[in-house]
């Protein structure tokens, strides 16, 4: 299996999830399923590219899907999204940037460039947490966050 933070860092496939967790919160049937032609339609690419991506998706158990004839039906699957919960979770407590450079201030060590690049990771992982918000929002893995975080 692909690893789901190579997979999730390319931004026209976290497009691809985004217009599929938008069609699941619209719709009651169906598991939100949207064709390759209406993604297609939605991100404005060629269809060999957004097909490209669903296979990189479907391979790492990000999307389902459902064959009818000789049209395909992708929905969101939430599973694989817990690794990157799980890997998230230690970071939503902290301020990772201010963490990150006040013990750069504290060391010395580390020189200017340092310094922006721990900030850049602060704000990677704030980024990254309020795109997940969105795509977890409604899954079971938003219920077990909350009590994780009660249990702590």
């Amino acid at each position: 299996m692909a690893d789901i933070f190579g997979v999730v860092a390319d931004s026209t496939r976290r497009d691809i999830l985004r217009i599929l967790l938008e069609r699941y919160n619209q719709s009651s049937v169906a598991q939100g399923e949207l064709s390759v032609s209406d993604i297609v339609s939605s991100l404005g690419l060629s269809q060999p590219t957004v097909s490209k991506h669903l296979k990189v998706l479907r391979e790492a158990g990000l999307v389902g899907v459902r064959e009818e004839g000789q049209h395909r039906y992708y929905h969101l699957d939430y599973a694989p999204l817990e690794e990157i919960e799980d890997w998230l979770i230690p970071f939503l407590s902290i301020d990772v940037g201010t963490a990150l450079v006040g013990a750069v201030d504290d060391t010395e060590v580390l020189k200017d460039e340092q310094r922006a690049f721990a900030a850049a990771i602060g704000k990677a992982f704030a980024d990254t947490s309020f795109q997940m918000q969105h795509v977890v929002k409604d899954s079971g893995v938003k219920k077990s966050v909350k009590k994780w975080r009660k249990n702590d």
